[in-house]
């Protein structure tokens, strides 16, 4: 075994333990085996089988029971697991039933033993599990100790190989395999260093290399619900004489997101803190540092529970890993809904390049009076390489590897300059042909030359790359009845929105920005230069615009029925059916996953509501209002940094605190509009009793009580069957995530509610609407997987904006 990896030792003594905390998480897949033993043992409330027991488990050619065996002088509560042990000859299998695939820990036990010619000290061997090499060519050391794995099973059975080394042999005193919450582990991690983005952890193997409780205190394995153990922090600080260690662990309060199975209130409840009652000013950091094996990801998660401050006091504190930046600002109050003794973890991926090092540190910010800085707990977790192993590189490999790397790095930095060079004198003779052959058409078509105007004219807005349809000032006035009150359809926050009429009798709705203001401008751009990359059934089309006279002016195609949040809770509309509703959802699904899948880059809308979605005269439902929306991060990032923008009630809660957008922030808002439609209220409602204003924070409460059905709108009464029902609410809840890593995309979510719409069948509906609107077309409501990809022609029909606009031309002409 390389040298760096820290292992858990389990040699503590006289520990005191609570078996109920232990019995909190009930697993389904638990495989306890006191290996080498004739006869079951109880550790700490759990059962450790015989190996006679688990003999149906094991495929060995050639094993040894040994007991009474274990050389080891521990003293600890599962002392009993080192006195017998399973030796291995030969290659050996363990394959274990998965009753529920996901992530499980695997657990191996060891201890120094003598058995008659068998001396644990000349053992050899490597550990697998599945594909996964756990540890190659493991020595026995001269204490006992617990290696701790975890592993995404996505099969129906797991097999672990002892193998050992030519002319010696393997062995094990005891193992576990047992499953553990999905929450535990996450689907994927942001990464700090030189490339930023997701790493995800669904197809990798993690190993346990530190878990510590600050304030110096242990935590035992019993007196944690996934049976882990905690090591006091004090070996791995630096500035012995800062520190000050506290405990309060009765001020601990869990939430839904964030459970003890995430860790112990024993570990919340302890912290260790930076004094600094002393020196108001101290600008110093808490920093604590620990073996790693260099070459390999680590993951690393922080535990922060507020148990040090008081009311009065206000803290940001600053997180390290080796001098990179975590987090520059983290507002632990904000995070926590302000509530004392809120726990809260946060998850970051770092490589270890070259140190055997990794050095976290805590502290504030500069300018704070008397900071407040402490940490609750760390957990530091090896990510299996591209081969996966979690063991370390063989040195001459390495050696061969740069040498390599080298040459092909030599080689492709000059060929890319040769390509590079070719390219910008291709696409400079591609763009001079590309602007005179439009030119050329748009003059034989009878189209105003866009190009030429905006050449012209030095007031232009937008370049040539980005052409709209630009109308004449007087034909909107004219098309709007010199915008008549008579007409308007809409108010927001840009303006008024009116309905109008083309010459050529085409419907229109016309958004005006409120008179000789510019405070809309990027908004104005923004929605223009995004609805024209833009050809979607389910958004809506853009037709022009008009910047003459300090005007904003953006004409939409025009939508008979209104917005969504007129049919919920409007009182002078029809109610919808639950038919229709999930049609509309259907078709607003398809929205956002195009903007989200349906270029380079993903578009995030930034401001998903009921009111931004529109209703045609045939109810197909299609997204608007792209006044907000942001071009979605770089291939190598996570997410883009930018200033809260949105509507309250529908913000994600991570984009709000953490000011980072992604696309995840639009699935979010997405379930508040879902439960909007099954409750048929408002998001924020003011009228209603304190505990039921937030429609998210109520409705929630209900789903979790597994009583979704108490909370579904009046209106739609009998039409609802339970098995959708509750499909409905999971995806909602699955939205409604506290994190964006553990929320689906939109593709997800728009398959899930076809299958609802399916669970429904093919009854007509009971809504209160005309039969025209009850009878929506079914491809309008059907998702297949090929319409998952942007080529889905049906789709991508609408509006030709062109001819509307060549239209109008003519007619101004005559």
């Amino acid at each position: 075994m390389a040298g760096g990896t820290i292992r858990l030792f389990i040699g503590f003594s006289s520990i005191l333990f609570s078996i109920c905390v232990s019995l909190g998480f009930n697993p389904e897949d638990s495989y306890l085996i006191n290996c080498g033993s004739s006869s079951n043992v109880t550790v700490g409330g759990r059962v450790f089988v015989s190996d006679k027991s688990a003999s149906n488990l094991l495929s060995a050619p050639q094993t040894i029971s040994a007991n009474a065996i274990s050389k080891s002088n521990s003293s600890s509560f599962d002392s009993v697991l080192y006195q017998s042990a399973r030796i291995f000859d030969k290659t050996s299998l363990y394959t274990f039933p998965i009753t529920k695939q996901g992530w499980h820990w695997i657990r191996l036990y060891f201890s120094p033993f003598v058995h008659g010619s068998y001396n644990s000290s000349t053992a050899k061997f490597s550990v697998s599990a599945q594909t996964f090499t756990l540890v190659k060519e493991l020595r026995m050391e001269s204490d006992s100790f617990v290696m701790e794995y975890s592993l995404n099973v996505t099969s129906e059975t797991l097999v672990l190989t002892f193998t050992p080394a030519s002319n010696s042999f393997a062995f094990v005193n005891a193992l576990e395999v047992v499953s553990i919450p999905d929450k535990i582990i996450p689907e994927a991690v942001r990464t700090i260093g030189s490339k930023e983005n997701n790493q995800s952890l669904t197809n990798k193997a993690l190993e346990t290399v530190s878990r510590v409780n600050m304030g110096n205190q242990t935590v035992s394995p019993p007196n944690d619900t996934l049976w882990r153990h905690w090591v006091p922090d004090g070996l791995y600080l630096t500035h012995n004489g800062l520190p000050r260690f506290v405990s309060n662990e009765s001020a601990i309060h869990y939430t839904r997101w964030l459970t003890e199975d995430v860790a112990p209130s024993s570990v919340y409840g302890t912290a260790t803190k930076l004094e600094t009652m002393k020196e108001p000013m101290l600008n110093a950091n808490l920093t604590w540092h620990f073996d790693v094996d260099p070459g390999f990801e680590y993951l690393v998660r922080f535990h922060f529970c507020d148990i040090v401050s008081n009311n009065a006091q206000s803290f940001i504190l600053k997180v390290y890993i080796n001098s990179l930046s975590v987090s520059d600002s983290l507002d632990l109050r904000s995070l926590t809904s302000n509530i004392y003794g809120t726990p809260y973890y946060m998850d970051v991926v770092i490589r270890a390049s070259d140190s055997e090092k990794l050095n976290v540190s805590v502290g504030s910010r500069p300018e704070i009076v008397y900071p407040i800085i402490f940490l609750n707990g760390l957990e530091i977790m090896k990510i299996s390489n591209s081969k996966s192993s979690l063991d370390v590189l063989d040195s001459s490999s390495k050696t061969g590897s740069k040498m390599k790397v080298a040459i092909v790095v030599g080689l492709a930095v000059g060929l890319f300059t040769t390509i590079v060079l070719a390219a910008v004198l291709f696409l400079l003779c591609r763009r001079r042909r590309r602007l005179a052959h439009t030119i050329h058409s748009n003059a034989e078509d009878g189209v105003v030359n866009e190009t030429e105007s905006k050449i012209t004219d030095s007031t232009a807005m937008f370049s040539v790359s980005k052409i709209g349809y630009r109308f004449p000032f007087v034909a909107i006035r004219e098309a709007t009845d010199n915008f008549s009150e008579n007409l308007v359809i809409g108010v927001g926050g840009f303006g008024k929105v009116y309905k109008g009429v083309l010459k050529d009798n085409t419907k229109v709705a016309v958004k005006r920005g409120a008179p000789q203001s510019r405070q809309g401008l990027a908004e104005f751009m923004t929605e223009i230069e995004m609805l024209s990359q833009f050809r979607h059934r389910h958004l809506v089309s853009l037709i022009g615009y008009c910047d003459e006279q300090n005007e904003m002016i953006i004409i939409y195609e025009y939508m008979g029925n209104g917005s969504l949040n007129d049919y919920l809770y409007g009182s002078d509309f029809p109610s919808l059916s639950w038919r229709q509703r999930l049609g509309i959802c259907v078709g607003a699904a398809k929205g956002l996953h195009y903007l989200h899948t349906g270029s380079t880059k993903a578009i995030i809308h930034r401001d998903v509501k009921t009111a931004n979605i529109l209703l045609d005269e045939n109810l197909m439902a299609k997204v608007a209002d792209f006044g907000l929306s942001k071009t979605g991060p770089e291939i190598d990032q996570t997410h883009v940094s930018t200033a809260v923008k949105g509507s309250f009630g529908y913000l994600d809660p991570e984009y709000l605190t953490r000011q980072q957008l992604t696309e995840k922030s639009d699935v979010y808002s997405f379930g508040v509009v879902m439960f909007e439609v099954l409750c048929g209220r408002p998001v924020i409602d003011p009228s209603l009793p304190r505990e039921s204003v937030n429609l998210v924070e109520w409705a929630m409460k209900s789903h979790n009580k597994g009583q979704l059905e108490e909370i579904v709108d009046p209106c739609l009464a009998g039409q609802v069957k339970p098995e959708s029902l509750r499909k409905f609410g999971e995806i909602i809840a699955k939205c409604l995530a506290e994190h964006g890593v553990d929320r689906p995309t939109v593709g997800d979510v728009l398959w899930n509610l076809e299958s609802v719409l399916q669970l429904e069948g093919s009854e007509g509906s009971n809504g209160r609407l005309s039969s025209q609107a009850d009878h929506v077309n079914p491809l309008e409501t059907s998702v297949s997987i090929a319409e998952f990809s942007m080529g889905s022609a049906g789709d991508l029909a609408g509006f030709s904006m062109s001819k509307v606009f060549a239209q109008m031309v003519k007619e101004d002409m005559r």
